[in-house]
């Protein structure tokens, strides 16, 4: 089985756009659609024929360019069953537990409500890479547009199990603003500062900085590390739970 390849470029004004395309089939998928003709256009350039479209959730800049694609290519969607009817064109609807494929690569279908109250992740275990949408994020996770903090904790949980190794490509370029947060609920983690250190250097060069790693995230993102000591500490929620304290972490994050 060849390797899986992954195109990835900015879209819209700090969205990115991935294509996965697997060799051996000629099969290509888009992840999201946030803009039809960046998309086209890059998949035009690489010589690869957009066959499916895999969504993650309902958001505009994730959603807004179905019809145009599938018009383009024929493309199938893939998208979250909970989503049908707010998502354009689902071909393919599926939920936790589904697996779908592109060529001979299989990725597992992770439901990780919170942000929006339908929002898919996939995994491909044998690739090592996950489509985390706007679920988890470098350095940060999404905003809870529709679900509780209760259901967000439980969506990280499942993602920080993914071994370690894990490549995670999230949708947005917000890991500069996403670092300066987590210095301010952890200051003292040493890895954290010299995670925000290279974001630094990489966006001054203007390099993105996804994808990031599972092991990455789990030493130095304060939203999967609502169990660690100083972080209690320093937001005063020694005896509180991990969905307390990630709901706290959430609200900061909101007003920084």
């Amino acid at each position: 089985m060849s390797e899986l390849l992954i195109r990835q470029f900015p879209c819209l004004s700090d969205n990115y756009g991935f294509l996965v395309h697997d060799p051996d089939s000629g099969e290509t998928a888009t992840i999201d659609t946030p803009d039809a003709d960046v998309i086209l256009a890059e998949a035009e350039a690489a010589g690869w024929r957009i066959t499916q479209i895999w969504n993650t959730h309902h958001h505009f800049d994730h959603a807004g360019g179905n019809e145009a694609i599938q018009a383009a290519t024929g493309a199938k969607i893939i998208g979250p069953r909970y989503d049908t009817h707010r998502i354009p064109g689902i071909t393919v609807p599926v939920g936790d537990g589904d697996v779908v494929s592109l060529g001979s690569h299989k990725a597992d279908v992770v439901f990780t409500p919170g942000h929006t109250l339908g929002h898919i992740c996939y995994h491909f275990a044998a690739d090592k890479v996950a489509f985390v949408g706007d679920t988890l994020f470098a350095l940060g996770c999404g905003r809870l547009f529709e679900g509780t903090p209760e259901q967000m904790w439980h969506s990280l949980s499942r993602l920080a199990a993914l071994p370690e190794e894990t490549k995670v490509y999230c949708a947005h370029e917000y890991t500069a603003a996403n670092a300066r947060f987590a210095l301010s609920v952890d200051p003292d983690n040493r890895e954290l500062q010299a995670y925000a250190a290279m974001v630094e250097a990489e966006r001054a060069r203007g390099e993105a900085t996804v994808p990031t790693t599972i092991g990455a995230e789990l030493s130095s993102n304060p939203f999967l590390r609502p169990m660690d000591q100083a972080i209690r500490s320093r937001l005063d929620l020694a005896q509180a739970s991990d969905e307390a304290v990630f709901a706290e972490i959430r609200h900061r994050k909101d007003v920084f």
